[in-house]
């Protein structure tokens, strides 16, 4: 029987929660039966050396590396159309947010910038039987890929982000079938297009227990400090609103203050970094929380620390959870709208009101009851979070 051809596309393999996804899903897919190709708009990225043999890595084109380019920089290497498309799209995207009362306008200009460029983007000449558009938006995929069938995923809660859902609903009726990496999100997608229930389907980010376990051993943080008594909380995450960062160093100054020993160090990097580092200054904890950047394997800090918090405003899934159950930590999460798919209140997590004194008093129900630490350890040790047969979801919607 012919192997079917197969497209999957994203935008690089930068360290992330989707680009970690991206990796697990390409690890676990059947090569004997698949012919995988790969399209990153930018070849680049820490997590380019995790890329298994299967896939093959289409080359670069140009004008799709411009997306997460200042526009001068897309002007000077002579893409003008699409630095004039960006241009437009930031200033429509900002007057549509006031018009709108949005707070945050970054999805809506990443949304018109694809909307508005679309037009002057190269199409891919190869045919496939399914083109997989791993990371919004989906103008790629919809309208720049010949493919038999189209698929998008969400990584999103669709109750948090602020879109012109017009353009939104026009950029997946373009999509044969919609993806989302939990029922949570699913939800909040469907409570926006509900017309898109029939072919709305959830597949779980695919993770492998052993693999995570295995790169927690390959080496050990030097810069996590464990002296007899003091506490280490551990965070990961991109350095965005979206994460709570701001609200963690707060629950840190109290928590400090209430006189517990303890450092909270964050592994990750993003555009608040200058921003937290202003804050942790302001609150005097540059000697309790430390933020560490970028690390490519974030499983030895995992595997280090006492507890693992998510301070999370909102999330999709996020992995980093799963992960750090996984090493048998203990969990506090905050009640973001999708929390209860990561986890059960009171066995393998704590799920706290989306506050510092939320997350002030999870932390401390921990530090002040071993036996309810030790609870959440055992029940996270005795449970099997491996999903590796959520591919078998995959093949089914490629072969229906």
């Amino acid at each position: 029987m012919m192997k079917k051809k197969i497209l999957i596309s994203s935008f690089d393999l930068a360290i992330g929660g989707v680009e970690r996804s991206l990796i697990g899903l390409l690890s676990h897919i059947d090569y004997s039966k698949y012919d995988v190709d790969l399209m990153l708009f930018k070849h680049e990225g820490e997590f380019l050396s995790f890329l298994p043999p299967g896939p093959n890595l289409l080359p670069e084109m140009s004008a799709y590396t411009t997306f997460r380019m200042p526009i001068g920089q897309i002007a000077k290497q002579g893409h003008y159309q699409i630095a004039i498309s960006r241009t437009i799209a930031k200033f429509i995207g900002s007057i549509y947010g006031k018009i709108k009362n949005f707070d945050e306008p970054g999805y809506l200009v990443i949304q018109y910038g694809w909307d508005i460029s679309n037009r002057f983007l190269p199409k891919l000449n190869k045919e496939y039987d399914v083109a997989i558009g791993f990371l919004w938006p989906h103008h790629f995929i919809g309208e720049k890929v010949k493919a038999k069938k189209k698929i998008g995923w969400i990584h999103t809660d669709y109750s948090n982000i602020s879109l012109n859902n017009k353009l939104e609903s026009r950029m997946w009726n373009k999509l044969d079938q919609i993806v989302a990496v939990s029922s949570e999100c699913s939800n909040t997608f469907l409570n926006i297009f509900p017309e898109l229930r029939q072919k709305t389907a959830v597949i779980e980010n695919i993770l492998s227990p052993a693999l995570v376990r295995k790169q927690a051993n390959e080496q050990v943080p030097e810069e996590m400090k464990k002296t007899n008594g003091k506490t280490i909380l551990l965070t990961v995450g991109r350095l965005s609103h979206a994460k709570g960062l701001d609200h963690a160093i707060k629950a840190c100054k109290e928590l400090v203050k209430e006189g517990y020993d303890l450092e909270w160090y964050v592994v990750g990097y993003g555009h608040l970094e200058n921003e937290l580092k202003d804050l942790i200054k302001q609150l005097d904890m540059s000697e309790r929380f430390h933020l560490l950047g970028k690390k490519t394997n974030p499983y030895p800090y995992m595997k280090a620390c006492d507890i693992y918090v998510q301070p999370s405003r909102y999330e999709g899934k996020a992995v980093t959870i799963r992960e750090a159950q996984i090493l048998g930590k203990p969990v506090v999460i905050t009640n973001f709208p999708t929390a209860k798919s990561q986890a059960k209140d009171g066995f393998d997590a704590l799920i706290t009101t989306q506050d510092v004194p939320g997350i002030v008093n999870g932390i401390k129900r921990l530090l002040d009851d071993e036996q309810l630490k030790n609870n959440l350890i055992s029940n996270t040790l005795s449970m099997d979070y491996g999903n590796e047969n959520e591919v078998e979801k995959l093949y089914a919607l490629i072969e229906s």
